[in-house]
């Protein structure tokens, strides 16, 4: 049997850490995601799906997730990671992710761009657009991490 998700959220986190492992973990628990057990999923939002701003997720749970991060060992740079979903009206939605070096502002606007061409290649009318970003700017060692958490 599949069941498909209702709900979704979108969660970005930066942080350090000691190594680079402990910088994404820090990252992910700084988005509110690093008690649960992300499954990578592509980038398609279910029809219906509602947005709800804060997750009610029980920890240790499998949780579909469109996610992308970045860690950088170089002091003073500035690192980014946004996640978007374009909506159409009546139809399903698209996830985009984007990670790397600069701003969160650049980086969403990256993701507006991706989003317009993913519903171009689709023939497809984008109704609405929802981005959320982040950086950081590396002191010795650094992560982002930008999510969209499919839920039920």
């Amino acid at each position: 049997m599949l069941i498909t998700p209702v709900s979704y959220t979108l969660a970005v986190g930066a942080a350090a850490g000691p190594t680079p492992m402990n910088a994404f973990d820090n990252a992910l628990l700084a988005a509110g995601i690093g008690n649960m057990n992300l499954l990578k999923v592509s980038s398609i939002l279910p029809p219906g799906a509602k947005f709800v701003e804060t997750l009610e997720i029980a920890p240790g749970s499998l949780v579909p997730t469109a996610y992308c991060t970045w860690t950088s060992e170089v002091p003073g740079e500035h690192i980014a990671a946004a996640v978007g979903v374009g909506l159409s009206r009546d139809s399903f939605g698209v996830i985009m992710e984007f990670a790397g070096t600069g701003r969160s502002e650049q980086a969403e606007a990256e993701i507006s761009r991706m989003l317009e061409e993913a519903f171009q290649q689709r023939q497809m009318k984008l109704h609405e657009v929802r981005t959320r970003g982040v950086d950081y700017q590396v002191r010795t060692l650094g992560s982002v991490v930008a999510a969209a958490i499919l839920w039920y």
